[in-house]
């Protein structure tokens, strides 16, 4: 009997490729996702011919099919920045109160780095400059501050060969000046899924344990790199304070649309949308570079997969948490 999988692929995947752009593109992939005026909306990283990215609006009512594409690009990299003077990919939308602020990155000529924009219809944007020095990627906001402060979930990477990319908190009280940077997830070496380095997935969900994370792990095999997701949970209160994180990998590359295209074996989300009955996700997805691709979940399956496949970062501050978990599952933390 096979087990039935965390995320379950739309029969319909990819569900936005080039060629269904109103204009030339080689690739379209890496989505931010979010909702507006009752619409799934995609902020997609569309790759030009020149190799240069930029953004572009998807829109559709259901999330899945009838996409309405935006006739022109929607944010363009501004080569007289010099942080964007080789374009801007993988963009991660937080939705709060008052706007949209989106994390994206910049190429520049020193190295990709992390720079903020804020909108409030995805037709206008206003670009707040950069937040981290280079190198530093796979960025995005929580969506209310910590006291009076802003965090940031990015990786950061050492110029030191073989220290790894790791997974870091920073902390801001004006979205400009940041520090009390502390480290999170880091990529275990030896022979796991995840030991050649580590970054954040969509923007972190709130959920009754914590704050849920999906990111990805890298794994080099004589083959090439293979991309997988795997699971995390901090912290309400504190997004620093790991409380879980997966041992095993919930989703991988395996359709042919994930294994074959410009950079094969990725499974690559940006964006994800919790439904309105509080358990339904659609993960949203660059699958191998090429195309958008879309995976449901349930919540309370991932939580529970989380709670019986995890090393317990924190086991005695867990609390009320943990054994609120460990009464839905069968077994507890390893």
């Amino acid at each position: 009997m096979s087990r039935s999988p965390l995320f379950a692929r739309f029969e319909g995947n990819p569900i936005l490729t080039a060629e269904m752009w109103p204009y030339t593109a080689n690739s379209v992939f890496n989505p931010g996702a979010t909702t507006l005026n009752g619409d799934t909306l995609l902020l997609v990283r569309v790759e030009e011919r020149s190799g240069k990215s930029h953004f572009s609006v998807a829109r559709s009512r259901d999330g899945y099919s009838d996409w309405k594409i935006d006739p022109k690009p929607s944010l363009v990299g501004d080569p007289d920045r010099y942080e964007e003077t080789w374009g801007i990919e993988d963009p991660r939308i937080t939705k709060t109160a008052d706007e949209y602020l989106v994390v994206y990155t910049g190429f520049s000529r020193g190295g990709p780095l992390l720079c903020l924009a804020g909108t409030q219809d995805f037709q206008s944007f206003q670009r707040r400059g950069v937040l981290l020095p280079p190198e530093d990627k796979d960025g995005a906001l929580f969506p209310h501050r910590f006291g009076e402060r802003w965090a940031l979930v990015h990786r950061p990477v050492a110029l030191t060969e073989g220290m790894g990319a790791h997974i870091w908190v920073s902390f801001s009280p004006d979205l400009i000046h940041w520090g009390d940077h502390r480290h999170l997830i880091h990529a275990r070496r030896g022979g796991w899924w995840d030991s050649a380095k580590v970054g954040l997935g969509p923007p972190p969900l709130l959920t009754a344990y914590g704050w849920l994370l999906v990111y990805h792990g890298v794994r080099v095999t004589a083959a090439g790199s293979i991309y997988r997701l795997g699971l995390a949970l901090t912290a309400a209160d504190d997004p620093s304070r790991l409380l879980m994180r997966s041992t095993e990998w919930v989703f991988g590359p395996e359709a042919d649309y994930e294994r074959a295209g410009d950079v094969p074996d990725v499974v690559f989300p940006c964006g994800w949308i919790l439904e309105e009955d509080g358990n339904t996700i659609r993960m949203y997805y660059g699958a191998a570079d090429t195309s958008v691709c879309v995976a449901t979940a349930q919540l309370d399956r991932l939580l529970a997969f989380l709670h019986r496949h995890c090393v317990c970062e924190t086991p005695h501050s867990l609390g009320e948490a943990c054994a609120t978990l460990a009464s839905t599952t069968a077994t507890g933390c390893i």
